[in-house]
């Protein structure tokens, strides 16, 4: 081989080795910017049904739970003309088509503060604006351990008052629509405000993980046992008050709060959240951070921007600028993602999970 071939294979060779790192860059920016779950063509799957009293005026921030045979459960936040917070229920084979919905609530408390005080069936939305309603139980959460599926919830009854309370009930019964729930306890300290408060879906160790708190560090405490806190178990020490440190250089710039309880894959916790962006401090959007499976105190990585905005209609109905997950499952090898839209409506946006875990990780390299 002469000299000059030579010459023109390193050439050729450097200009090859130019052109992949700057595509590689290029697709790794572009990937940071564009990468956004897929919104269900028919949403919203649920809108208010005007002729169900305790159902006329929202229902959104739906829980989600998926059983051995590929059927989706959600119990979504409902209010009605009285202004309370109550939970109704529906089903869907294929995740998307909820024809299956129960025409009465499956669970509420509508006196969380157990002071006897009744309730008045007229409410004022401006000073009792949570979600709309000014008591009762808000943003459910659900995780099924063993043979029992976990409804965590926020016992609200004003400002003043807003905790963390959890039931149970036998998967079976859950199934089968026998609505056997154990009797609500409030398991947050009496006096301190707290939401969104997640329950790991399997025990770790032998124990309940309870995630409190994502900002500025992800907080877990462990029990051997949820109705023994605050009695045989020492109260959860969770942070009170303004409970996030800013990220002035990322778009969570203010994170509001974890989402849907953690899904369990191959690359780690799967823990998708809340967060505002500082120039657009009235829209809520989410994002996700992938957790280590033997310690989900460990983020292994975050998304670099929202997955989901609220950008359309139906996020922007009752409340403008609002996204809320409370409700995630994996079936057939993708994510669904059950969210509040505009604090009225329940949507469902998706993807491939491996697409979203793959992203996640080719991006915190």
């Amino acid at each position: 081989m002469n000299s000059f071939l030579l010459i023109i294979i390193i050439f050729l060779f450097i200009i090859i080795l130019i052109i992949t790192i700057f595509y590689n860059k290029k697709t790794k920016i572009s990937v940071k910017k564009e990468f956004l779950l897929d919104r269900y063509d028919q949403n919203p799957l649920l809108s208010p049904k005007k002729h169900n009293d305790w159902e006329t005026n929202c229902v959104f921030n739906p829980a989600a739970y998926k059983d051995n045979n590929g059927t989706v459960h959600i119990l979504y936040r409902a209010i009605g003309n009285d202004g309370i917070s109550r939970l109704g229920y529906a089903k869907s084979l294929d995740g998307l088509s909820f024809t299956d919905r129960m025409s009465y609530p499956v669970f509420f408390i509508e006196n969380p503060r157990k002071n006897g005080r009744n309730f008045i069936p007229k409410y004022d939305p401006v000073i009792y604006p949570s979600g709309g309603s000014w008591g009762g139980c808000e943003d459910p959460r659900l995780s099924l351990i063993d043979d029992r599926l976990y409804l965590t919830f926020n016992a609200f009854d004003g400002w003043d008052f807003i905790r963390i309370g959890y039931s149970s009930i036998l998967e079976k019964d859950f199934i089968s629509g026998r609505w056997n729930w154990d009797k609500p306890i409030l398991i947050s300290p009496d006096g301190e405000i707290h939401k969104n408060w997640l329950l790991f879906p399997e025990k770790i160790n032998g124990k309940f993980a309870i995630l409190h708190s994502i900002s500025p560090d992800i907080l877990i405490d462990y029990k051997d046992s949820l109705e023994n806190i605050g009695t045989l178990e020492s109260h959860i020490k969770s942070p009170v008050g303004p409970r996030n440190s800013k990220r002035d250089n990322s778009w969570d710039w203010n994170i509001r709060g974890a989402g849907s309880p953690p899904l369990k894959t191959k690359k780690g916790w799967l823990l998708l959240y809340h967060a505002i962006e500082k120039h657009e401090q009235e829209r809520y959007k989410i994002g996700a951070l992938l957790l280590d499976i033997n310690d989900p105190t460990k983020i292994i990585a975050r998304s670099p921007g929202p997955i989901l905005t609220p950008d359309c209609w139906y996020e922007n109905d009752e409340k403008p600028g609002i996204v809320y997950v409370c409700g995630s499952v994996i079936k057939d090898k993708k994510i669904f993602i059950y969210y509040g839209g505009g604090d009225k409506h329940t949507c469902v946006a998706q993807t491939e999970l491996d697409t979203l875990l793959n992203w996640l990780i080719y991006i915190k390299n």
